[in-house]
């Protein structure tokens, strides 16, 4: 606390003016008063403590200032599908319905909610009560998820399903041991089977969008062999039952299903000779309806 001589000391290094009151020779209190500490305090008895004086409030942390603190940070690192857009060059228009195709939020009638899968890639559910509108935030870490990025790209860039051709080598690995020989779909696709043909022309004729040898967006190192956007459906054709390595590979991939709760759809031989008959009813279990 300064004391009168402190201030006194520093008025006068400070060449203030004089008190104006007769017979007082000291430094007015402050630059363009007109009294000094003495006779201002004798004329402002409520005020007499100057402010330099005043003790500053204690702010106490408690837990609820430090999660409004973790959340104000939290909100300013966190991205909106414009900001994705610019930061990933993509067009804005086109970030929330491929996030909806990858399988990571869904359209509801005011806006989008993130899918269970959304929330562990870091999205945050966010409401304008002004406008009513639901809407997703992401952490900025989803730019440095490489599963993310990739994915994102590959479905706006129309390369998100891998074809296998004669002009279009793809590399071996464990599935191109299973493969049966190319056979060309009526949309241009490349399978390995009469039975995944049968699958792919079915989805066609019934103009039903759909990829081939899809990636699943995870960390596994998985491949559907269909997916249907619209009702982010896998489809999984198991034809190879009696090659232990090809029924320990099937497990696997089930579990990486039932890990991420994927919509899945598993067809075997009984099904490919009857698909008009399984494949709608199967299909409407994940609110795809034929026309």
């Amino acid at each position: 606390m300064l004391c009168f001589e402190n201030l006194l000391e520093k008025a006068q290094s400070l060449k203030m003016e004089t008190c104006t009151i007769p017979g007082c020779n000291r430094s007015v209190s402050k630059p363009g008063h007109k009294l000094c500490y003495e006779h201002w305090k004798t004329e402002n008895p409520k005020t007499s403590i100057l402010s330099e004086d005043i003790p500053k409030p204690v702010i106490r942390t408690t837990s609820k200032t430090i999660l409004a603190t973790a959340s104000t940070t939290a909100v300013s690192s966190l991205l909106s599908a414009t900001k994705i857009a610019e930061r990933l060059g993509l067009s804005r228009n086109k970030v929330n319905p491929l996030l909806a195709e990858l399988g990571l939020i869904d359209k509801v009638p005011n806006g989008w909610k993130p899918t269970r899968l959304g929330l562990s890639f870091g999205a945050v559910q966010k409401h304008d009560e002004k406008t009513d509108q639901h809407y997703i935030l992401w952490s900025d870490t989803i730019l440095s998820n490489q599963i993310f990025v990739e994915a994102l790209c590959k479905v706006d860039d129309g390369a998100g399903e891998e074809q296998s051709s004669p002009q279009n080598p793809k590399k071996v690995d464990f599935r191109e041991k299973f493969k049966a020989g190319d056979y060309r779909t009526k949309d241009g696709h490349w399978v390995r089977s009469k039975a995944e043909l049968s699958v792919d022309d079915w989805l066609y004729t019934e103009n039903i969008v759909h990829a081939y040898e899809r990636k699943l967006p995870v960390e596994e190192e998985v491949y559907c062999d269909f997916y249907i956007p619209s009702g982010k459906v896998y489809v999984e054709y198991w034809g190879y039952e009696q090659d232990p390595e090809y029924s320990a590979r099937k497990q696997e991939k089930q579990r990486i299903y039932r890990k991420y709760d994927f919509n899945l759809i598993e067809l075997y031989d009984e099904h490919i000779k009857s698909l008009d008959d399984c494949l709608p009813q199967m299909l409407r279990s994940f609110g795809i309806v034929l026309g």
